[in-house]
């Protein structure tokens, strides 16, 4: 079985130690209504090739993981209402049924992490749910970071999430995280989202040297790179605290649970701000493809890239 597939290009620049930044495909089915999920995604793939990387979009095509849509590919992502979105417990039952299928950032740093690819660039991980005492509801992307060797470049955690308690599920699963330029971890809307960082780095060199200290050591944990939207970009907070509060009210009236939160939280954060957290989510997605991009190609300078 073909469950796997790397297309020439991204394959060459690996076996050459050349730059290459993952990005997921869940952000792009269902993280951003259509048609501007299409747009931004080509956007994103675009800002990476301007920083000197190889961009590699994942998701399942056909039954086949690829690491590296060719943009038919990409536009069948983009365009099919009924993708369905796979978190990595869900790759093999796609494979073995010949689906396609977005992936997240758990199923997405899985198949980076197997083609070789050790930087990665999404919008904001998944964490702990408010309220997870009594529903246990925690993304599979912790989890999997915490045995996946890969870079993730990310506004932090979305806001919409308890972010305290995933901060200490990640310290305890023994993930790396730090901030770029900032000891304050980024709250994805929010540049800030009040709780601090032990450390930081100031440049993709410095990154990238955490990431082959990482791999000198031995550690197969992966590496948050918390890179926070400026505060002139970011939601504001005000605005940003009154539309939370109400959506989770309104999860709560319709009995909303697992995996429909979170874009049942975005599609109402766009509605409600009258699109202005689209704005600022497209934003967090540039940012990080650009600033993955540079530690990549840093990493690749570095000597590593073929590690």
């Amino acid at each position: 079985m073909n469950a796997l597939r790397i297309p020439p290009e991204v394959a060459a620049a690996l076996a050459a130690g050349r730059p290459v930044v993952a990005l997921e495909s869940t952000l792009v089915a269902h993280g951003l209504p259509r048609p501007e999920n299409l747009a931004v995604a080509r956007e994103v793939e675009a800002i990476v090739r301007e920083e000197g990387a190889v961009p590699a979009t994942v998701g399942v095509i056909g039954g086949v993981a690829t690491v590296g849509l060719d943009d038919a590919e990409l536009e069948r992502i983009a365009s099919s209402p009924e993708v369905p979105k796979l978190s990595a417990r869900d790759l093999p039952l796609a494979v073995a049924a010949g689906s396609d299928g977005a992936t997240t950032v758990a199923s997405t740093a899985v198949l980076a992490a197997r083609a070789g690819i050790r930087l990665f660039a999404t919008g904001g991980l998944g964490g702990v749910h408010r309220e997870a005492r009594e529903s246990w509801d925690e993304s599979a992307d912790l989890l999997t970071l915490s045995r996946t060797p890969v870079a993730v470049v990310c506004a932090g955690v979305k806001s919409i999430l308890d972010v305290a308690a995933t901060l200490e599920r990640l310290e305890t699963l023994g993930v790396t995280v730090v901030g770029f330029r900032t000891r304050r971890f980024p709250g994805f809307y929010l540049s800030d989202s009040g709780h601090p960082l032990d450390w930081a780095v100031d440049s993709p060199e410095q990154a990238a040297a955490v990431i082959a200290a990482q791999q000198a050591l031995g550690q197969s944990a992966a590496l948050v790179i918390a890179n926070p939207i400026p505060p002139e970009r970011q939601l504001d907070p005000a605005l940003h605290d009154r539309v939370l509060t109400a959506g989770l009210a309104e999860l709560r009236r319709q009995g909303i649970h697992g995996k429909e939160v979170t874009p049942f939280l975005l599609a109402h954060f766009r509605q409600a701000t009258a699109g202005a957290s689209l704005q600022v989510n497209v934003e967090i997605i540039r940012n990080n493809a650009r600033l993955a991009a540079r530690i990549a190609r840093a990493w690749s300078e570095h000597g590593a890239g073929r590690g």
